[in-house]
């Protein structure tokens, strides 16, 4: 038998690509490389992107494709190539980026997503290059925390790949799930999609150059943290929490996950929030909702900094809400609170960084 390429282009033209109707020559997805060889034939299946989720099934689809319409004696060698560059391999996913620090609590409502914004804000105006990750899929809050939430990132082919551009405010390049979902909507996904979402906020985003990338991870521990440590090497986590004896329960969980044999993230400090209430009219009054300096003794206790305390005061929650986080005021106590808990952070950074060894990336065996 002898085979000529109408033969084989044929044969590919019964390749339907899922979802168009279009088969695989009408999509021009067929190299111009096609080579025969007595009943070896080689050519190439051109994809848009690497990690195209039908890049395996329409190699097999071809190469049944030439074996039902020519000849199942034919050889097939068929190889891929990507219009799109490759992300980097891990662990060198981000290249520009100096310090990964994980913002985590160990249970929800203790602040945590609001020391994160505020972190970010402080270590920008520290003169810092920030970027911040809003990693809570199924709860993200920094959209509403700065305003930004009718903003819809786009993307933009950077170096062969398409990369989704960060917002910016206040000098920060913030990204989150909540850009592209309805935020009236829950998020019903199982844990692989979630995951598979966050690593693309990380891997295919343009974050550049950054001093400090923060990521507001969600409340507990989850796939989602398990995640972050197979993907990024996590210079280190804040944890916060409030003083009360519940929530400080949860803050040890929170730092032995992190401190695990198989983990072994730095834990750079503990922030208390809600340290105390403080009414705006009489600045010189506390009160101590919530236990007081509980915190503050785990911190001794765990053998980690206590990197601030964060008192409780109206003015935290409408700036919040309004999307003005409150340490863009310069004349305001609490903003001093974070900036001193933003500088703290840096010192324990550095000290880290000059006494430790990069940290590596959670390898989980098959």
């Amino acid at each position: 038998m002898e085979l000529y390429p109408k033969l084989i282009m044929d044969a590919l033209a019964t390749v339907r690509y899922p979802g168009t109707g279009k088969n695989i020559v009408e999509m021009e997805m067929i190299e111009d490389d096609l080579r025969i060889a007595g009943m070896h034939v080689s050519f190439t299946l051109i994809f848009d992107k690497p990690t195209n989720p039908f890049l395996k099934s329409l190699v097999k689809a071809s190469e049944a494709a030439i074996h039902a319409y020519v000849s199942k004696d034919v050889q097939v060698e068929i190889k891929t190539k990507s219009l799109q560059a490759p992300r980097p391999d891990l662990p060198d996913l981000l290249p520009g980026v100096k310090n990964i620090i994980a913002v985590s609590s160990g249970k929800g409502g203790v602040g945590k997503s609001t020391v994160a914004a505020n972190l970010a804000v402080s270590l920008a105006r520290l003169g810092h290059r920030v970027g911040l990750l809003d990693c809570d899929i199924f709860g993200p809050s920094m959209p509403k925390m700065f305003q930004i939430e009718d903003a819809r990132p786009y993307s933009e082919n950077i170096d062969g790949r398409d990369l989704i551009i960060p917002i910016e405010k206040y000098g920060i390049k913030i990204l989150s799930i909540g850009f592209f979902v309805d935020p009236a909507t829950p998020t019903l996904w199982r844990g692989g999609m979630a995951s598979n979402a966050l690593k693309q906020l990380i891997g295919d985003a343009a974050w550049g150059e950054l001093d400090y990338f923060i990521l507001d991870t969600p409340p507990g521990t989850s796939d989602i943290h398990l995640t972050l440590v197979q993907t990024l090497p996590i210079t280190g986590a804040v944890i916060v929490s409030t003083p009360q004896q519940v929530a400080l329960a949860d803050a040890r969980k929170g730092i032995n996950m992190y401190r695990n044999d198989k983990v072994n993230v730095p834990i750079l400090g503990l922030v208390e929030n809600m340290a105390w209430f403080t009414p705006e009219a009489h600045q010189d009054e506390k009160y101590y909702l919530f236990g007081r300096e509980g915190v503050k003794q785990l911190a001794q206790e765990m053998q980690v900094p206590l990197l601030g305390q964060i008192p409780v005061v109206q003015s935290i929650c409408e700036n919040a809400d309004n999307g003005t986080p409150i340490s863009l005021d310069a004349t305001s106590p609490v903003a001093q609170a974070f900036l001193q808990m933003a500088a703290r952070t840096v010192t324990e950074t550095d000290r880290r960084n000059l006494q430790q060894e990069k940290t590596r990336i959670v390898s989980i065996k098959k």
